[in-house]
């Protein structure tokens, strides 16, 4: 079974993906998407969203990243995929989930549920035009207005090329909310022969049983569960040789985010940098107490060192302080 970090548009960067894959467990990450519209991208963009294409598409601990391509254009995505390819993509993803409003405007992301005969049309010419050996995959959701368009847009896709279909278990409408409907993913699994990837809802080991069971699939992409808990991915390969693992302790996730910082500030100004940490504290505080325990007054910093400062000051827990190092 394989592990994929998501894509998280302004967090999933390289540097978190750097990050996360040192921790373990991951097997695969996807970038950031990059618009194609009008034109012909310069190389600089696709080295922005992916450095990793400087690297033979790895991270630094050999991780593969599939560089992930958003748009409704299929010459225009034909032309970016071999674009994505010459430059060292091995893989070519193309997004049919985001539920942003301004994405779906610009008739991009999955708004494209709504024509499986347009995603059938996107993939195929991105299949075309992509070398045999670059894999062309895609993530999609259950449908735009409800989740009824799972298995006719798996199908489309599947015709169209597609070797791997990531399915989030919910529609545009339900965004993010709970429940995911990991039956639904089993109902379109079971209509295509393409490998199908469960994703939405996967917050701990547990989660991640019972997605398989209910989806029927061995492979699980995780993003907001991965960012909550770095350790995750980890803890899941361990339960799959029925090995229990301690968790991750704050003192190892704050660590994390300090590393994380110092990369940030190689190209970032401060203010930017701490509105990154603070996206990704926002979801620590789902995995760790200490994390919810300062976020009022982490919340207010606007610079990198009182940031660092605030979240290695002692916190005093219900039983136990944690002192970070």
């Amino acid at each position: 079974m394989r592990i994929i970090l998501a894509p998280m548009e302004g967090l999933v960067d390289a540097p978190i993906r750097e990050t996360l894959t040192k921790v373990g467990g991951i097997d695969r990450c996807v970038t950031e998407f990059i618009r194609v519209t009008h034109g012909t991208l310069p190389p600089r963009i696709f080295y922005k969203y992916a450095p990793e294409l400087h690297n033979r598409s790895l991270t630094r601990v050999g991780t593969p990243v599939a560089v992930q391509l958003l748009g409704s254009d299929p010459e225009q995505l034909g032309v970016h995929g071999l674009k994505a390819a010459e430059l060292g993509a091995t893989q070519v993803d193309i997004n049919f989930g985001c539920p942003a409003k301004t994405v779906n405007k610009h008739k991009g992301g999955c708004v494209l549920m709504r024509e499986p005969e347009l995603m059938h049309e996107i993939v195929a010419a991105v299949r075309k035009a992509v070398p045999v050996g670059v894999p062309v995959t895609a993530k999609m959701r259950l449908g735009y207005d409800d989740r009824s368009m799972g298995v006719a847009c798996a199908q489309a896709l599947e015709a169209a090329g597609a070797e791997e279909i990531v399915i989030h278990a919910r529609s545009k409408v339900d965004g993010y909310k709970p429940p995911a409907y990991w039956e639904e993913i089993a109902r379109a699994r079971e209509a295509v022969k393409a490998r199908v990837i469960a994703n939405g809802e996967i917050w701990t080991v547990a989660d991640y049983w019972r997605c398989r069971e209910v989806s029927g699939c061995e492979d699980v992409m995780i993003g907001r569960g991965l960012i909550a808990r770095p350790d995750l991915a980890r803890k899941i390969k361990a339960s799959q040789q029925g090995v229990e693992v301690e968790d991750m302790t704050w003192t190892e996730a704050v660590a994390l985010v300090r590393e994380y910082a110092g990369v940030l500030q190689g190209w970032l100004e401060d203010k930017y940098v701490t509105g990154r940490i603070k996206q990704w504290m926002n979801f620590l505080r789902q995995g760790f107490p200490e994390a919810e325990a300062i976020w009022q007054d982490a919340r207010k910093i606007r610079e990198v060192a009182p940031m660092l400062a605030c979240l290695e000051q002692d916190m005093p827990l219900s039983g136990s302080a944690v002192q970070a190092a």
